[in-house]
């Protein structure tokens, strides 16, 4: 493996091999999107700059904005402390992340109960 992604062999990934990623915009810190990555399309995502996922429902790679043209420059990548969960700071190109064509996936908002002090 190229010293470049030794890091990668830190990450601790479910017994499916995956790991959860989140993408975040780069500029104003909105969380866009959650998707699932496995140690190659992390690869994919270090070669090409552009976030890389895999597909649970397709068992496939998916190149996010293959085919809408939203693709994701990646501008930086974190792990957390347990190294369970990445995180993607990106640049969302044509402002959408969301497949139902919203900025982001994060839109339904819960009625959270009203609380006494």
């Amino acid at each position: 493996m190229d010293q470049k992604y030794l890091w990668i062999e830190a990450l601790k990934f479910n017994n499916k091999g995956l790991i959860p990623a989140i993408a975040q915009d780069d500029r104003d810190g909105t969380i866009l999107m959650m998707a699932w990555m496995n140690k190659e399309s992390i690869e994919q995502t270090l070669a090409t700059g552009e976030a890389h996922y895999w597909s649970r429902s397709r068992s496939e790679f998916w190149h996010k904005g293959a085919t809408s043209g939203h693709i994701q420059k990646v501008k930086q990548i974190f792990y957390d402390c347990d190294a369970d969960t990445i995180l993607l700071k990106i640049e969302q190109i044509g402002g959408i992340a969301c497949h139902t064509g919203a900025r982001s996936c994060f839109f339904n908002s819960v009625a959270l109960p009203l609380r006494a002090n």
